[in-house]
């Protein structure tokens, strides 16, 4: 069985990754976060949303005959693992799995999330809310561009990974974000290796910073194979697994991306920190890894 992308695959991925390096580089990135601490809340880019919407970001499994684009799960996949990669704000995963159903998602036109977790993001910024906020708080999110409400009594189901559904395509597709994250980190750690040097050398050429780098690579790759596997087969228990393993690589490999940086790692101006954060609140939003490992041994 050929697991290779298609021709057709990678070219939505590198179209994908075209509109988003052209609308959301780093330069807007650090623009949004800079923002985001001016105001004391980050705001949503209507214009970016409006035209992910015309790309079709949102309506890549809508049929065609619904104004769609016809593709499926693991199509979504490619496109939210570019969308973490960069890191792009809102609340995309909910807006995705209500095109078709909310009139203006589909397009763009309407930024719709969901309060089906203990946690509701980018509540004040959205148009429409799938499920009961009432009674949200403002509750402090360590990352600056995902602002976060949380329900009364920590109500709700988080994340719903690993069941049939919108709840299983939702783990599916944060699972993607954190994989892009993952592999992006991956990429900074090596780049800042050859770069940065040290008695004479690049810092790449010492062990420990190669061992760093390879085990990233390793912890990104097997959770790409567990992630793409599960886009393919929509099994539950395959998601859940997927889930698991895309958060470890996400956090982990952050926090190594960080330790390559050394110094430099910890100021506010590397983008280390802002993958580190973002990887924390995703996987804090969803199910917890406790939960998702039970749910795992309960089928074994």
């Amino acid at each position: 069985m050929d697991f290779q992308l298609t021709e057709d695959q990678r070219a939505l991925r590198d179209g994908v990754r075209e509109l988003l390096e052209g609308r959301f580089d780093r330069a807007a990135l650090r623009a949004a976060v800079d923002t985001a601490e001016r105001t004391g809340s980050p705001s949503l880019d209507r214009e970016l949303w409006r035209e992910l919407g015309s790309a079709g970001f949102f309506s890549l499994t809508l049929p065609e005959a619904e104004g769609g684009v016809g593709l499926g799960l693991p199509e979504a996949v490619l496109a939210f693992e570019e969308a973490g990669r960069v890191l792009l704000p809102g609340p995309l995963v909910a807006t995705f799995l209500a095109a078709g159903e909310v009139p203006g998602a589909a397009s763009g036109d309407v930024v719709v999330t969901s309060a089906d977790g203990a946690l509701v993001p980018w509540l004040d910024e959205a148009d429409v809310v799938r499920g009961d906020a009432k009674g949200a708080v403002p509750a402090r999110s360590v990352d600056p561009l995902t602002p976060l409400h949380r329900l009364p009594g920590g109500a709700g189901r988080p994340g719903s990974a690993g069941e049939p559904g919108t709840g299983g395509t939702s783990a599916l597709l944060t699972a993607a974000e954190q994989l892009g994250s993952a592999a992006r980190t991956t990429e900074m750690a090596v780049q800042y290796a050859r770069e940065r040097e040290q008695f004479g050398q690049p810092i790449g050429a010492f062990q420990a910073v190669k061992h760093l780098c390879a085990q990233m690579l390793v912890r990104t790759e097997i959770a790409r194979s567990a992630v793409y596997a599960a886009a393919v087969t929509g099994d539950p228990l395959e998601i859940c697994g997927a889930g698991l393993l895309a958060d470890d690589a996400a956090a982990r490999n952050a926090r190594d991306c960080l330790q390559v940086h050394g110094g430099m790692g910890f100021t506010w101006e590397a983008d280390v920190h802002l993958h580190l954060k973002r990887a924390w609140v995703r996987a804090g939003a969803g199910r917890s890894a406790g939960d998702a490992e039970e749910a795992l041994a309960a089928a074994l």
